[in-house]
């Protein structure tokens, strides 16, 4: 369309421009069916042979948190003397 026939269109709101992007995707020199999972421990057969020197490994991840500590339980004594405790307290 001329520039004065596409303005007077838009003026009127009759048409809409819009930009349209697309990609091409190819397979690359490093492309795989098969997924590799890097291995998460060594083992001391690893060791041993020598053939942790070839394997890809997990990255470590310092940042995480890990699992917060299991509860534990007061002592059976501990607990008779928090009640006794108690109990004197109130009596004064």
């Amino acid at each position: 369309l001329p520039e004065r026939d596409r303005a007077e269109l838009k003026r009127r709101k009759l048409l809409l421009e819009m930009t349209l992007k697309s990609y091409w995707i190819r397979k690359g020199s490093a492309f795989s069916t098969a997924v590799a999972r890097p291995e998460t421990e060594l083992t001391p057969e690893m060791i041993a042979t020598g053939s942790w020197r070839q394997l890809p490994f997990k990255p470590y991840n310092f940042s995480s948190l890990g699992l917060p500590p299991a509860c534990g339980h007061l002592h059976p004594l501990l607990k008779v003397r928090s009640e006794l405790r108690q109990i004197f307290l109130e009596m004064g």
